[in-house]
């Protein structure tokens, strides 16, 4: 089929015979998804298109209808039905309006690289296409059928200019002065019309033609012709039509004086030459390089001072062709927009407007001047006008096609075909990265960093990052978000105060970063002025919900924001689209800076209580919800929210410790004390309980005994307990029994007898379990199978044991719980190293490894570890044994996990032991006992493990000759 909407729309079959259609809603229809073949079509363009502003109601029903006719008409399977709209399953080609284009510019091609002929051909054969306004059964075409329209005047100029360049000077005459006649203020046919004259012998009326088109141009637009229309009168005043440029090439040496450098360039309006160097944005300029080449719009987005202007900048200070550059930031409204660009522009007032001749339409005037002209326009700073900006580049884009605009805002314009770019802060380095790194100079990869140094040393000369400062230097450019207009702020400063001097006022940055450039915007000469200005953009409930979003540490998803702020979601897409807030991974963060600016505001609302109160309420709720999740199926993508959360969890524990809520503080703790035991937070939560702990009374409050319970061992698991803790946890052991059955924070179950014990009387624990029956939960029954193992083992039942141990794993695979089964397969491994099986237990070993890793529990993965190292090594291999107590200690101490610590130096010390090593072995011996908690039953095992080690020590020591089985170990090594 061949769609034709260059005229009145109409469908040609396969015979090339009209397909009946319809009336002419249904032609408009076809129109406007013929306009983009082979594309979604959103409902709502084509709501627009068919009934404008003002649709009436049922207007879906009767777009569906009309779309249900139209693939009667054409076949089904021609209009395909997608959720965001519909679709014309049409090759492009098949359109032709589309074959017009690729035609045209084809035309065009050839006509630049010198092929008049195949110019010629080419464009008469596109125009030859055309059979009438362009959608003309669209009732509200508007800027769509503009934009076709332009595209025809401009392929029917490089038709008339092949035609020149073939000698037809004299028929193409009559044709230019109707085209000259219709479009009065475009030069190019004026230009075109001055060489034919000439080239038909007729020199005086070129010369006569051109005063004409001067003096229009003066009266109507107050500009002088351009460099084409220049050049012509020149070659024409010569009488030597060679040196007339080609289409949309100036003439060397016409170029006039500050509109441009060397020959061939474009002309440049407002580009300054900047005077510091451009610092770590080569692939955003890339990136605004490549989207200024694909499409016509191109906006840059992003919190203040992260670098929009600065990029767009520099961005235009590399284009071709001509470039204006429009400051809107000194405006006040939206009216004054179109009259910055003129003036930006160079365009005067019509010389003749006045009372009876008044100026005329500043768009209009836009239009005309623009039209066909190649130019990049850039639009800086449109936030705070971001309507009216959006409304004049959408006239001006649907009008002048050779027009580009790139534009800076905090939101974007919204118009349909733009290009946003996110500008975001500059690349940072991780935390701890400055000890990580090989070199200072490695931080200098980042630009962040990058950035800081070379402002610092324009202040300070001689100033670089080097050891003794690099770790600074890295945390005031963390602190400061990335943010470049920070960053250059802080680096100022270094004029007067020292590196750790600013550092250490970072608490206060507001303060410290008040003093930036004299010739810059007000609001960017200090970091407080550029957060306020755009706070003073937003609206009444805008600013509600961004000042109460500051008690999120880690961001916010909509459902929280909005049950904690009570501000619809609605309003945080709004700020998230101003660029207040920022989307990763489906949360809403500030960045620090803003976040500061907008406690400030919390405070003097007097809000901050009341929001932070129903912040920590929200995260107890869902701790408690999580809680029942994370020992099931479903605990990976419970643990992961959790590990998204975590920074806002953590930060209400803190509220609740700092305020004195010790009811909220302890069952917080205790619903979150699983998460923190799976994933590793071992030194992180303990500070949090102890926070908790110290605003709690002696004793257990009354109702909560299992929350304070849980709250004292997770305190516990810090290290070495102080004078304060040994005293709750002695009070602990008289408080809750070892044969305990939770009620409320079913984990401790597992805790309490890591710490106390298992329960002396075995048969009493068995009736204990048999009797809570189906009260007791999947997970609970799971474990009291693991537990009565361990029973079992110490017994030396361990036929028993593995019996129970069976049932826990067969139990907690059924549950799909990761963590269980992990727990289950290291005691099957250990039983099975008690009787010697040590393939079994590698085989075990390996399999609880492989479960850890994939639920991310890296203390489990760090015992599961030790133990396959410990099956290694009595297999023979040594080196293997080695290399996994080696990693199992990184990992250990990464999640401040001692007893793991211990037995993973415990067993490179027997391996040194073996290896004949005494000293290395008496090392690791002596820290394994030192890294052994005290006080807690779990550790019992690993100390005399330890113990026992030293001991045989201490005999090889004192022994003349090493044991058998330390001298054949040397020797294999050797070996």
């Amino acid at each position: 089929m061949r769609f034709e909407i260059l005229g009145p729309a109409r469908v040609l079959g396969e015979d090339r015979e009209p397909v009946p259609l319809g009336g002419p809603r249904l032609r408009a229809l076809l129109a406007l998804l013929a306009l983009d073949a082979g594309r979604v079509v959103g409902a709502d363009l084509l709501v627009d298109g068919l009934y404008g502003e003002l649709p009436p109601e049922g207007v879906a029903n009767a777009l569906q209808s009309q779309v249900s006719r139209l693939r009667r008409a054409l076949g089904r399977e021609r209009v395909e039905f997608h959720p965001a709209g519909y679709r014309l399953v049409a090759d492009p080609e098949d359109v032709d309006a589309h074959r017009f284009a690729r035609l045209a510019a084809e035309g065009r091609r050839a006509l630049a690289g010198g092929d008049a002929r195949r110019a010629a051909g080419l464009l008469h054969e596109a125009l030859g296409l055309w059979r009438g306004r362009p959608l003309a059964d669209v009732p509200h075409a508007g800027p769509a059928a503009a934009g076709l329209e332009e595209l025809r005047l401009a392929a029917t100029e490089d038709r008339v200019q092949a035609d020149l360049e073939l000698g037809r000077h004299r028929e193409l005459v009559a044709e230019l002065r109707r085209l000259t006649a219709a479009h009065p203020l475009r030069e190019r046919p004026h230009s075109q019309l001055m060489r034919a004259l000439y080239g038909d012998g007729r020199q005086a009326e070129a010369l006569n033609a051109y005063e004409q088109v001067r003096r229009v141009l003066d009266d109507e637009l107050g500009v002088e012709p351009g460099p084409e229309l220049s050049a012509t009168h020149v070659a024409v005043l010569r009488g030597d039509l060679s040196l007339t440029p080609a289409a949309g090439h100036p003439v060397a040496g016409l170029v006039r004086a500050g509109e441009g450098g060397e020959a061939g360039e474009g002309r440049r309006y407002g580009v300054r030459a900047q005077l510091t160097s451009f610092v770590g944005r080569a692939e955003e300029l890339r990136q605004v390089g490549a989207y200024l080449r694909e499409t016509r719009l191109v906006t840059l987005v992003g919190a203040g001072g992260a670098g929009k202007t600065r990029l767009a900048q520099e961005a235009a200070g590399r284009a071709d062709g001509d470039v204006c550059v429009v400051q809107l930031a000194p405006l006040a409204v939206g009216g004054d927009v179109p009259k910055a660009v003129l003036t930006a522009l160079g365009v005067r007032e019509p010389l003749l407007s006045g009372p009876g001749r008044p100026a005329g339409d500043p768009v209009a005037r836009l239009v005309a001047a623009l039209a066909g002209r190649d130019l990049l326009l850039v639009l800086d700073n449109c936030e705070h006008l971001v309507e009216a900006a959006a409304e004049l580049t959408d006239a001006l884009l649907a009008a002048c096609p050779a027009l580009r605009v790139l534009a800076t805002s905090r939101e974007a314009l919204g118009i349909t075909g733009e290009r946003v770019l996110p500008v975001a802060p500059l690349r940072l380095p991780p935390p701890g990265a400055a000890g990580l790194l090989g070199h200072p100079d490695d931080l200098l990869g980042y630009p962040a960093v990058r950035l800081f140094a070379d402002r610092a040393a324009a202040v300070r000369p001689g100033f670089s990052v080097d050891v003794a400062n690099a770790a600074v230097v890295a945390g005031v450019c963390r602190a400061l978000d990335g943010l470049p207009l920070a960053i250059e702020l802080a680096a100022a400063r270094l004029r007067t105060i020292s590196l750790d001097d600013v550092a250490a006022r970072l608490d206060d940055r507001f303060r410290l970063l008040a003093k930036g450039s004299r010739t810059a915007l007000p609001r960017h000469q200090t970091l407080r002025g550029v957060v306020a200005w755009s706070w003073d953009l937003l609206g009444e409930s805008e600013q509600r919900l961004a000042r109460r979003l500051a008690v999120f540490a880690g961001g916010a998803t909509p459902e929280a924001a909005e049950r904690v702020c009570g501000v619809s979601e609605e309003v945080l897409f709004a700020l998230a689209d101003k660029s207040l807030v920022e989307v990763v991974d489906g949360r809403y963060r500030m960045l620090e800076t803003i976040r500061a600016f907008c406690a400030e505001r919390l405070a003097e609302a007097g809000e901050t209580e009341t929001v932070r109160a129903a912040h920590a309420t929200y995260y107890l709720d869902l701790a408690l919800t999580a809680d029942r999740h994370v020992r099931r199926a479903e605990q990976l993508a419970w643990l992961a929210r959790l590990d998204a959360e975590s920074g806002d969890l953590d930060a209400a524990v803190r509220w609740a410790a700092e305020t004195g809520r010790t009811e909220l503080g302890l069952r917080l703790l205790a619903a979150a004390a699983c998460y923190w035991w799976m994933r590793g937070h071992r030194l992180t939560c303990a500070e949090l309980a102890q926070a908790v702990l110290a605003a709690a009374p002696a004793r257990a409050p009354e109702g909560l005994e299992e929350e304070y319970g849980m709250c004292v061992l997770v305190a516990a698991w810090g290290g070495e307990p102080d004078t304060s803790l040994q005293a709750r946890l002695a009070e602990l052991r008289l408080l809750l029994p070892p044969d305990l059955l939770p009620a409320r924070v079913e984990f401790l179950a597992l805790v309490l007898p890591m710490f106390v014990g298992p329960p002396e009387d075995v048969e009493r624990l068995r009736e204990l379990w048999a009797g809570a029956g189906q009260s007791m939960t999947p997970w609970s029954r799971a474990l009291s199978h693991c537990g009565m193992a361990l029973v079992e083992q110490f017994a030396g039942h361990l036929d028993e044991a593995r019996t129970e141990f069976e049932r826990a794993l067969a139990a907690f695979r059924e549950l799909g719980e990761r963590w269980g089964t992990t727990l289950v397969l290291s005691g099957l491994g250990d039983l099975a190293f008690a009787q010697g099986d040590y393939v079994t237990v590698y085989e075990l070993a390996g399999q609880a490894l492989e479960t850890a890793r994939e639920l991310g529990a890296v203390p489990d993965v760090a015992q599961s570890l030790c133990l396959r190292a410990d099956a290694a090594v009595r297999l023979g291999d040594a080196e293997g044994g080695r290399a996994g107590y080696e990693h199992a200690d990184e990992l250990a101490r990464r999640v401040a996990s001692s007893e793991t610590t211990a037995r993973a130096q415990v067993g490179l010390g027997e391996v040194a032991m073996r290896r004949g090593d005494l000293a290395e072995a008496r090392a690791r011996l002596e820290q394994a006992l030192a890294e052994c908690p005290h006080g807690w039953y779990s550790a019992e095992d690993t100390r005399a493990r330890i113990l026992a080690s030293l001991e045989e020590l201490g005999e090889l020591e004192r022994s003349p000759a090493p044991p058998r089985h330390v001298t054949e170990a040397a020797e294999a090594a050797g070996a």
